[in-house]
């Protein structure tokens, strides 16, 4: 399912418009890009859970030459199923 498919649902399950439905699946993801873009962890029950993770520096190899590289440490966002999600 990509986005569009996303707000055609939300539009058909909730009775709304595909621009209300737009209007709120767009707000819905900003708000938790923006939740975890500070530092947050954002839980929705029976969903699941988002949360900024520290990966750290590694080494690496790059593969067209075989020189050692140095991978930095970077903040990546990472997602645990709920409950009622795994299959």
């Amino acid at each position: 399912m990509n986005k569009t498919e996303l707000i055609k649902a939300v539009a058909a399950q909730a009775s709304l418009t595909q621009a209300q439905a737009k209007a709120a699946v767009e707000a819905t993801l900003n708000s938790i890009a923006d939740s975890v873009k500070a530092g947050d962890k954002v839980a929705l029950l029976g969903f699941g859970t988002f949360a900024v993770t520290e990966r750290p520096e590694r080494q690496g190899v790059n593969p067209a030459t075989g020189a050692k590289i140095v991978i930095p440490a970077k903040k990546v966002v990472k997602f645990k199923a709920g409950a009622q999600l795994e299959c």
